[in-house]
């Protein structure tokens, strides 16, 4: 029993891992079918993880620095959709830039706060029912709140990729923002919101970081998960659901990393930190060939500046 309560214990982390990367993924689907690619998740997951963890510190509530982190990340995204879509700068850069913001920004902030701990964190609350199903139970339905939030996320969000107006309007603009703004829909006000969308998504990734999975802040601490996320719009294809794969699969790299590193392993500490980064290239790789045997496109406009011709 023991041997399995370590699996159980090695996949529940899994799943809180893998909640800090599916964030950010599917903000940065619903950002890009909007045809905005947006390479400042990992400033903007910083933000959201320092002014997350700042609130939950000063209001010892971590609900109201997760929330707190998600809008910081929001308002952190308005400056990369700024200079995208109203300026039309080049997103790539722009993107670049806003990482580097948010790398800079939480080093400065964030120096008196190095190594303080929260006393109040995120904690499980188990699902009635749910919770007593073996191993599944144990695993997915005895999380915290955030968790199952990230469980809702992702079906309602496949919901209105797929099956509404609202996401219909998006995938028109995405690949063909011309005839979209032709039958009526306006492209900047789809690509504001969908890139706000992205920022409080990623700045939940974060803030969840720094609230549940890691209650403590450090410079830089999202070490990388932004880039990873980015990687893994292009592995999930632009799909919600695939996401929740693809998030958990590296969730799950991460969390073996930390228990081989807890139970004393021979294998050097930084050979161990590098797998998720190794693991991203392998993921690019793959996913590059599927999309190209598969005939996979990315959205017809991502990265291209819309401009409105004066009727």
């Amino acid at each position: 029993m023991a041997h399995h309560s370590i699996y159980i214990v090695l996949f529940a982390n899994t799943v809180k891992a893998g909640t800090i990367l599916l964030f950010p993924t599917i903000g940065e689907i619903f950002a890009e079918r909007a045809g905005i690619l947006n390479l400042g998740v990992e400033g903007m997951m910083l933000i959201g993880a320092f002014v997350g963890f700042v609130v939950a510190y000063t209001t010892k509530n971590p609900y109201m620095g997760f929330l707190a982190g998600v809008l910081a990340g929001g308002f952190a995204s308005l400056i990369h959709a700024f200079i995208s879509i109203t300026l039309r700068g080049n997103q790539i850069v722009s993107g670049l830039a806003l990482t580097i913001f948010g790398g800079g920004f939480t080093t400065f902030y964030g120096q008196k706060w190095i190594n303080m701990t929260l006393t109040h964190t995120l904690t499980p609350v188990k699902i009635p029912m749910l919770s007593s199903i073996p191993y599944i139970g144990m695993i997915f339905f005895n999380q915290d709140l955030i968790v199952y939030l990230s469980y809702i996320v992702v079906f309602v969000m496949w919901f209105i990729l797929y099956k509404t107006r609202l996401g219909l309007n998006l995938r028109a603009v995405g690949e063909n923002a011309k005839a979209a703004n032709a039958m009526g829909i306006s492209v900047y006000k789809v690509r504001y919101g969908w890139t706000f969308f992205g920022g409080l998504l990623a700045g939940a990734g974060g803030a969840y970081l720094t609230t549940a999975y890691a209650p403590f802040w450090l410079d830089g601490i999202t070490a990388g998960r932004g880039w990873i996320a980015i990687a893994l719009v292009i592995f999930a294809m632009w799909d919600p659901v695939k996401a929740l794969v693809g998030a958990y699969l590296f969730g799950g790299i991460n969390a073996l990393q930390f228990q081989l590193q807890a139970t004393g392993t021979t294998i050097p500490s930084a050979i161990l930190n590098m797998l998720p980064y190794i693991g991203t290239f392998i993921v690019i790789i793959i996913s590059s060939i599927i999309v190209k045997t598969r005939h996979i496109k990315p959205p017809k406009e991502l990265g291209i500046p819309y401009i409105r011709e004066e009727k």
